[in-house]
């Protein structure tokens, strides 16, 4: 058990509340069973000595010899409390007599208390209460031996001074095994509190650790998790209530999974039925534009801004047709990744060449640097995360280049839709089945080989702008699909899915995203990739289909 645990606390609770309450019944028991014991036993010997008194040493004349206190004495000692006697006596010269019961004793008027000498030779004055010139005194004392003793003392009118010394050993003795059995019994009852806080514990926490599995099951996403309830006490009615919470959340996640999965299938419809026409609409646009290119002058000019603004908007609604496929993929989880080895350098200046950004983007990259990657989706990436830093900020566009080791958590968050299904395409140089197996040969050879040397390293690329930065309500929202950074201006040349592409297309790599603002002023996206996706998209692919073969864990 832990020492911050439920269990080990109810256990030290139980056990500090029978602790407490047996030693405090133990202590009360004991000290009433002392005083009783004491008090019979004291009572009974002070009677005894007193009428022993009465009875032979007030007999005795008023100047008795030694030997008459001793006869005396012995006398006394016979009684039934089996007491040591030592009678005193003052003759008429001031010299005074004493005589114990037994000369083999070793009760001498040293070991009667100096105070209760004192009392008991002290005269009282007699009244209507009091009859008596003198009275019995008595006191507990301990001897050399650590001996309880009762020593008791009494006075007879003009006679004779007697000491009584009774020994409380085996009185001691009896409250020493009442306080050894005492002490048992509180052990015997811290054991069994510490055994009733188990099953106490049991009782109270099988239903509170199985609420905890159940919670765990609900959270890893099991919605169909429900406990079993018996009784109607409150972790009961709590059981009950879970059960209700999770029924809740069971029909209301399935609601809106069927309204996200017709919303994905009318957006992934949608997008399939818009490029039939768009087709018919692209090629005429194409004949337009061509007619405004030529020399011939076949376009009116009166209607010339009208046919470029049509051929613009068709290009712009075949880019958001392509994204929104795009997207779709992503979201029924079947975008794929075709690996290969790119060099950096060269893929982002022929991502810059062909949309003609040469003049406006500085590349700071070695050659030589090689990642494994999917070129197509990397393209994206760079076409997205560059044209982004020309849209909104401020030339020249800087794109640096630098291999980091890898961080010890995960470069990809959780993504927050459907779990996307990564497939690994080698690329064939030749056809046919010769070609898979010429790819399956390098990818045993060459590719441990690659996969080691690019083990724990990171592709970083950063695309930094100097345009006046992203403000910081924006900033959590730039990855957000259709995000407007301002209401007043809802319709821009973008399709508000660029970014969002790129992050997915950065996730299903094992890699992420991030942006801030330079303290030297402008934007920095940072794209973090994995040096070599292979064993990232291996892994992912394992997972959807754990009994694959190593082949179709390859995508082929």
């Amino acid at each position: 058990m832990r020492f911050t645990s439920l269990r080990l606390r109810l256990v030290l609770v139980f056990g500090l509340v029978a602790l407490t309450a047996a030693v405090t019944a133990s202590g009360i028991a004991y000290w009433l069973n002392r005083e009783a014991v004491l008090t019979r036993a004291q009572d009974a010997v002070l009677r005894d000595f007193a009428q022993e008194m009465q009875r032979h040493a007030a007999a005795l004349p008023a100047e008795p010899t030694r030997e008459e206190l001793r006869h005396a004495a012995e006398e006394m000692s016979r009684s039934s409390q089996h007491f040591s006697v030592l009678l005193t006596s003052t003759t008429p010269d001031g010299e005074t007599v004493t005589a114990p019961s037994n000369v083999w004793e070793q009760f001498t008027l040293e070991d009667v208390p100096r105070s209760l000498s004192h009392a008991v030779g002290r005269k009282q004055k007699l009244t209507s209460v009091n009859s008596s010139p003198y009275h019995l005194y008595w006191q507990r004392t301990v001897d050399e031996n650590d001996t309880p003793c009762l020593v008791a003392g009494a006075k007879i009118a003009d006679g004779p001074t007697g000491y009584m010394l009774k020994s409380l050993e085996p009185e001691a003795k009896d409250l020493n095994s009442l306080a050894w059995s005492l002490g048992i019994a509180t052990a015997l009852a811290l054991v069994g509190s510490a055994l009733l806080a188990q099953a106490a514990a049991t009782t109270v926490l099988r239903p509170v650790h199985r609420l905890g599995i159940a919670a765990r099951r609900l959270g890893e996403g099991k919605l169909d998790t429900r406990l079993q309830v018996s009784g109607t006490d409150e972790l009961a009615e709590l059981s009950r209530t879970f059960n209700r919470t999770a029924a809740a959340l069971e029909h209301r996640v399935a609601e809106m999974s069927a309204r996200d999965e017709a919303s994905r299938r009318f957006v992934a419809d949608m997008s399939h039925e818009l490029r039939t026409p768009l087709t018919a609409i692209t090629a005429v646009t194409e004949v337009l534009e061509e007619e405004l290119d030529a020399e011939t002058g076949g376009i009116d000019p009166m209607v010339e801004p009208a046919v470029r603004l049509v051929v613009s908007e068709t290009r712009r609604l075949g880019d958001l047709v392509e994204n929104l496929m795009e997207v779709t993929r992503f979201d029924a989880g079947t975008a794929r990744l075709v690996l290969d080895d790119v060099d950096i350098a060269d893929q982002i200046t022929a991502c810059v060449d062909a949309r003609a950004w040469l003049d406006a983007v500085e590349l700071d990259a070695e050659r030589g640097v090689t990642a494994r990657l999917d070129p197509r989706r990397l393209d994206v990436i760079l076409a997205n995360l560059i044209g982004n830093a020309l849209k909104h900020g401020g030339s020249p566009v800087r794109v640096s280049v630098r291999v980091e080791d890898a961080p010890e958590e995960p470069l990809a968050p959780p993504v927050p839709h459907a779990p996307l299904t990564a497939h690994v395409a080698h690329s064939a140089h030749e056809p046919g089945e010769r070609a898979e197996q010429v790819a399956d040969a390098d990818a045993g050879d060459e590719g441990a080989e690659a996969l080691s040397e690019a083990a724990g390293k990171v592709l970083v690329i950063e695309v930094r702008d100097h345009g006046p930065g992203i403000p910081e309500e924006v900033l959590p929202h730039v990855f957000d699909r259709f995000y407007k950074a301002s209401a007043s201006r809802p319709r821009s040349e973008g399709s508000g899915l660029g970014l969002s592409i790129a992050l997915e297309n950065a996730h299903i790599h094992g890699g992420d995203i991030s942006a801030a603002n330079s303290p030297d002023g402008g934007a920095v996206f940072t794209l973090r990739l994995p040096l070599d996706a292979s064993s990232v998209t291996e892994d992912a692919a394992a997972e959807q289909q754990p009994g694959a073969s190593k082949r179709q864990r390859s995508g082929r």
